[in-house]
């Protein structure tokens, strides 16, 4: 009987990706993938400590996983990612129900792990040079994770920015990104098995092949992606405001399949601020480009993040913020309370704010923000949108989907009916009726041929 693997995988959709490798070089080398953990000889966590939260849900997850030690068929626990590559040498002191540690570039190696945990080995650390190239090989493997007819295109690994808040660099080395080829060659694979919708993500997508080829590179690979047959939709994530070029807005711009969508990291808009979490960008210039981005695209949906309470934040450079949000009108926006992360420059700061202040912080603008969606929302009723279709309720004829404006797994949903029974991964058109907060009710028209 062949050796069992169940995954679970935290945090990022980076993380993702790296956990459908690994899946796909497991099930290469033998071993059965299963869903039930009660039935795994062996369980991976791909673990995610970005933030506190983060970490906390990572070592959470570890020791309910441990558990099946006990109750299931478990002879093995692996923790992969971030978790082990920044702890590697308290884990097995703190947390001895762990018997193999993957380090983030150490991921080919999963299969050799797994082969010398089964035979008994334990405590087993398997580390890698961080700033090593990516694989190319590797997404070739990959079991997707996702609905099949969408995935994430990891292009690059690691960062260079260096914000004063973020560990990302420390667990995750310097930016490196994959050829243009073997990316277009991984497309065709994901389109061949159906895969409708590619979403691009990395730490740092505005600055793609920099590293690589002497000069940003992401237009060009964007244009290459568009050619693959089969995909739908390209989407854009993680872009930097401060390398985000003309050239690629103007891509964007001029190529059907990519989706007027952008999701822009901004994370403040005071300049003082700004200079101390170590971003490069000032608040003119995140003016100036997203003003460059609605002018080439009138119906682009842009996304950002902010982090509220970061040391010696000001309520002046607080209100700074929210009437920046105000008069941006950002489509979809998310907020997070500062985590003061050991080991960052941030963490050593003056003037740390207090949990309280930093919750109410987040409320107040996500309360403000929710006004401004449901304002977009509202703009929308008579338009005829094109949307994704994720599933179907329990309802009768009622379905759920996305449109060219949701990201997967993080922004809204049209929920519409349908005379006419629909596929997970069909694109239909639908007369939007009506508007929530954050999501669109409507009906079908027709099923589109022309998109299919």
């Amino acid at each position: 009987m062949k050796a069992t693997v169940a995954f679970t995988s935290l945090g990022c959709d980076k993380n993702r990706v790296d956990s459908e490798v690994m899946l796909g070089i497991l099930s290469k080398n033998g071993l059965t993938i299963v869903t039930e953990e009660a039935e795994a000889d062996l369980i991976v966590v791909n673990t995610c400590c970005f933030i506190k939260d983060a970490l906390q849900e990572s070592i959470e997850t570890i020791l309910e996983m441990a558990e099946y030690k006990k109750t299931g068929r478990c002879k093995g626990l692996i923790v992969a990612g971030c978790l082990g590559q920044r702890y590697e040498k308290e884990m097995f002191e703190e947390m001895p129900e762990v018997d193999a540690i993957l380090g983030t570039t150490a991921y080919e190696e999963i299969a050799e792990i797994a082969k010398r945990i089964l035979q008994g080995e334990k405590a087993m650390k398997q580390l890698a040079d961080i700033n090593q190239p990516m694989t190319e090989e590797n997404g070739k493997l990959r079991i997707l994770s996702t609905a099949g007819y969408y995935a994430y295109l990891k292009i690059s690994e690691g960062c260079d920015n260096h914000c004063t808040y973020c560990v990302i660099p420390k667990m995750r080395g310097k930016h490196r990104s994959r050829s243009i080829e073997s990316l277009v060659e991984e497309t065709k694979l994901l389109a061949q098995q159906g895969v409708k919708e590619l979403v691009l993500v990395a730490q740092d997508t505005s600055i793609y092949g920099r590293d690589l080829y002497g000069e940003i590179r992401l237009p060009t690979l964007l244009k290459e992606l568009c050619k693959v047959e089969g995909i739908q939709w390209i989407r854009l994530l993680y872009c930097y405001p401060e390398t985000l070029t003309e050239e690629t807005i103007e891509v964007m711009a001029s190529e059907p399949k990519i989706c007027h969508y952008i999701d822009l990291p901004i994370q403040h808009s005071n300049d003082e601020v700004l200079k101390r979490m170590g971003r490069k960008s000032t608040q003119a210039i995140l003016k100036q480009k997203i003003q460059k981005l609605r002018q080439a695209m009138e119906d682009i949906a842009i996304r950002t993040t902010f982090i509220v309470g970061f040391p010696g934040e000001t309520q002046q450079e607080f209100e700074d913020l929210l009437k920046f949000t105000k008069e941006m009108r950002f489509d979809r926006l998310g907020v997070f309370t500062y985590s003061q992360e050991e080991g960052t420059p941030a963490a050593n700061m003056h003037n740390q704010i207090e949990e309280e202040m930093k919750e109410k912080r987040k409320d107040t603008i996500m309360q403000m923000q929710k006004t401004i969606s449901a304002q977009n929302c509202e703009k929308e009723i008579g338009a005829i949108k094109e949307v994704l279709v994720e599933g179907k309720l329990p309802q009768e004829d009622i379905y759920c989907g996305r449109t060219k404006k949701d990201a997967p797994d993080i922004d809204g949903l049209v929920f519409f009916s349908s005379e006419k029974e629909l596929l997970s991964g069909e694109i239909v058109s639908v007369l939007i009726k009506e508007a929530s907060d954050y999501d669109l009710i409507g009906e079908v028209l027709y099923a589109d041929e022309s998109c299919q």
